[in-house]
């Protein structure tokens, strides 16, 4: 009996950690299967960029481990916040996922 008990949660567990490699995920313009680190354009044409100004660029990152644990602020606001950006000229981000078991979405906010 305990056997039978033992293999049935040793098997679910199994289960949990196979089908939850797919469930840490960011949004990405490409996806890998077994790693993925790319960077893109999120909002485009906000501000114009005038020549000789010093930008700033703040970040704000969300981790997710396993799809099981998700922590973070990747906001707009908390991102231009964190670096004190007043005027918002673009915004980026970043997307980083290894074997599903970590992932992270970073959005830059770039302006001054």
């Amino acid at each position: 009996m305990l056997y039978r008990l033992t293999s049935i949660i040793v098997l679910g567990l199994f289960a949990v950690i196979l089908f939850s490699g797919c469930a840490a995920y960011t949004a990405s313009p490409a996806l890998g299967r077994l790693y993925t680190d790319v960077s893109a354009p999120s909002v485009v044409g906000v501000g114009e960029n005038p020549p000789n100004l010093k930008i700033k660029v703040g970040e704000g990152t969300v981790t997710s481990i396993f799809g099981l644990i998700a922590t973070g602020d990747a906001s707009i606001r908390t991102a231009a916040n964190s670096v004190g950006i007043r005027k918002i000229h673009f915004v980026d981000y970043k997307s980083k996922n290894i074997l599903g078991i970590y992932a992270t979405y970073t959005v830059l906010v770039y302006g001054e």
